[in-house]
């Protein structure tokens, strides 16, 4: 049996939903917003888990890389697209939208997103700062 989790990840809280293949919820449940505490929550072998969805936000990099490393199918998708197809509820929750998300895994609706690693965000800020220290040696 095939398994797909949807995340809704707010600041403090994770709500994770895990469905199975044909779309019954296995499991409901709200955790810290912490990689080490979703990787525990979902590395459970009980799980085949496919994907797991988490919408791009201020988190979802730092939960994605953790999610990643610990080998978890993990995909991070397109907010303007989620938000679409959230739409059609009628009450908006956390709840319900870890539910929608994890239907959306299931049924292979919904836009990736990449995300960049911690490394090359690193790389990334050295190298603007260097750029901003030339340019000002350059103005003086």
């Amino acid at each position: 049996m095939k398994y797909y989790a949807g995340l809704d990840v707010s600041v403090k809280e994770t709500a994770i939903c895990i469905i199975d293949e044909t779309g019954k919820i296995c499991r409901e449940l709200k955790v810290t917003s912490h990689p080490d505490d979703l990787v525990s929550t979902l590395n459970n072998r009980a799980y085949n888990l496919v994907r797991i969805g988490l919408e791009a936000g201020p988190l979802s990099q730092w939960l994605f890389s953790g999610l990643a490393e610990a080998g978890l199918p993990a995909v991070c998708i397109e907010t303007r697209h989620t938000k679409a197809f959230l739409k059609a509820q009628v009450n908006k929750t956390d709840r319900n939208d870890a539910r929608g998300i994890a239907q959306m895994m299931r049924v292979n609706l919904f836009r990736p997103v990449h995300v960049k690693t911690l490394t090359s965000q690193k790389r990334r800020a050295l190298l603007t700062a260097r750029k901003l220290l030339q340019e000002k040696a350059i103005a003086i």
